[in-house]
């Protein structure tokens, strides 16, 4: 048997082998630190960061790669824009359909410094309706947290429009895109958007302890840094650099996870997003069709009416066994197959409850990824029909 990698959701695995190659040849040849150095090897690193940036800012629709900011995981950058934006007196407008990197910031919020929240729920298809979003706004609403799709169902949400709505009503619109970032367009204008979260380390398929802030021209002001710190600049003064990125990145940056970063960001580039998402909706309508077939399972969150809901989700669908639970069922696909999956309630545990799935201890979620075949479809389907049959 081989390795089934199909929990791509939680990081990208295998990545691009120029990924791997740029961080071996960093940490044999180089080593050397982002900001730290006028050596030559110092530097290169910094021409390296500084390319990864800019390819980050065109592949995220921003014109300043400086509002590019770099951070260790999609939930450090979830924390830097709630913790950093959000003020006593202010209202948030999120949804059900949350990672706990939005729902715990936001509770910690609440009872801290006393921020208002409101919880909107999907219509019966999953989808977060812009007509409930602007219901939930009040004269206090500063921001509007949504994920662009859910990291139990895939379901890709209406963000453009929702932003639009935020942006009527005077708020922000803070986007998760921990599910989209190199999966679709998740270009920050083109979503309405003034802040965008992703990690580097999922569908950008850079390594892990890489993550990425946008923020929106003229929205630096009104966010404050939560890591103060050296930043090898202004080294003089005791006080944080209020320019970008400098602000937000204090202290040494993971040097070779943002040269992995850059290497997968070219790549992507040079598959093109376009070619990318074709293989995704093949290798999603292969797998969604063959799991609809097999007897002693149940799809969760995946809608049949319609265009295909290939076309409508990322590369993520949940299920359940009828006589098994996730965490046993997850285990012995393992077990038997190789096939690395995720049970559990995915750290959504509002998602789950609206699935009706949380009492049960949440679903077998699938996440197949850009390195997906064929014939790992099949063998996949294959497993989890002899699991089924018992």
């Amino acid at each position: 048997m081989s390795r089934l990698p199909f929990d791509n959701a939680a990081t990208s695995y295998p990545k691009p082998p120029c990924v791997w190659d740029a961080v071996d040849r960093w940490q044999r040849e180089s080593g050397a630190a982002v900001g730290r150095g006028s050596h030559r090897a110092a530097s290169a690193v910094h021409s390296i960061v500084t390319r990864c940036r800019r390819r980050a800012a065109e592949l995220l629709g921003v014109p300043d790669p400086n509002h590019v900011v770099f951070t260790f995981n999609g939930t450090d950058s979830l924390n830097l824009a709630l913790h950093g934006l959000l003020v006593p007196g202010d209202h948030v407008v999120t949804t059900v359909l949350e990672h706990n990197s939005v729902l715990r910031p936001l509770r910690m919020l609440h009872d801290e410094r006393g921020i208002e929240v409101t919880i909107v729920v999907p219509n019966a298809n999953g989808i977060i309706e812009p007509t409930a979003v602007r219901a939930a706004l009040q004269a206090n609403t500063r921001l509007v947290a949504v994920t662009h799709a859910s990291n139990v169902t895939g379901v890709i949400q209406p963000v453009a429009d929702i932003g639009q709505v935020a942006r009527d009503g005077g708020a922000l619109l803070l986007v998760d895109a921990a599910q989209t970032a190199g999966h679709i367009p998740t270009r920050l204008t083109d979503l309405n958007a003034d802040l965008l979260a992703c990690p580097g380390h999922k569908g950008l398929l850079g390594p892990l302890g890489t993550g990425i802030l946008v923020i929106a021209d003229k929205l630096e002001p009104h966010l404050r840094s939560v890591r103060q710190g050296g930043t090898g600049t202004r080294s003089e003064d005791d006080s944080q650099p209020d320019t970008l990125p400098d602000k937000y990145e204090s202290g040494t940056h993971n040097t070779p996870g943002l040269v992995g970063l850059d290497a997968a960001l070219g790549w992507i580039v040079e598959k093109g997003l376009h070619s990318l998402r074709q293989h995704e909706v093949e290798t999603m309508t292969r797998l969604l069709d063959g799991l609809r077939e097999i007897p002693g399972i149940a799809l969760h969150g995946v809608d049949w009416s319609g265009d295909h809901p290939a076309t409508r989700s990322v590369g993520v669908v949940s299920f359940t066994f009828d006589a098994l639970p996730p965490q046993d069922a997850a285990t012995i696909l393992d077990e038997h197959a190789e096939l690395e999956s995720r049970a559990g309630l995915h750290c959504a545990p509002g998602a789950h409850r609206f699935l009706g799935t949380f009492d049960t201890g949440g679903t077998v979620r699938l996440s197949p990824g850009p390195f997906t075949t064929s014939d790992q479809i099949e063998t996949a389907l294959a497993a989890i029909r002899d699991v089924a049959a018992g």
